[in-house]
């Protein structure tokens, strides 16, 4: 069973960089189907998908959040890790990683999701 688990402080001050951490389980990182990225969910807001690190390792930004966003990965820790600086109250969301599946041109197993308010 492929288990995903974000991890990372849940408040974060304005221009600080808000860092998160995804632990998977039961899936290597770089099995050959699968992508793996962060969404999230402002209040009141649909899903934004912001980054995707592939199998490879290549890597797929959000435009509008390039400049700003990085993701890196530890394959002996089988994580993937979110680093989005200079954050503004805008960015206060629950934050998912997920996994995309090739074969299933989807998203099939998320994470349970973290609060992250940016606040000071």
């Amino acid at each position: 069973q492929v288990q995903l688990q974000e991890s990372g402080p849940g408040l974060v001050k304005p221009e600080q960089t808000l860092s998160l951490t995804c632990s998977v389980s039961g899936c290597s990182l770089t099995t050959d189907y699968g992508y793996w990225s962060w969404i999230r969910q402002p209040p009141g807001k649909g899903l934004e998908w912001m980054v995707t690190i592939r199998y490879s390792g290549s890597t797929y930004y959000r435009p509008s959040l390039k400049s700003r966003t990085t993701i890196s990965r530890d394959t002996s820790k089988n994580q993937f890790t979110l680093h989005l600086s200079s954050v503004t109250p805008e960015a206060t969301a629950v934050y998912y990683c997920a996994r995309g599946n090739d074969y299933a041109g989807e998203y099939d197993v998320w994470g349970q999701g973290t609060q992250v308010t940016v606040s000071s």
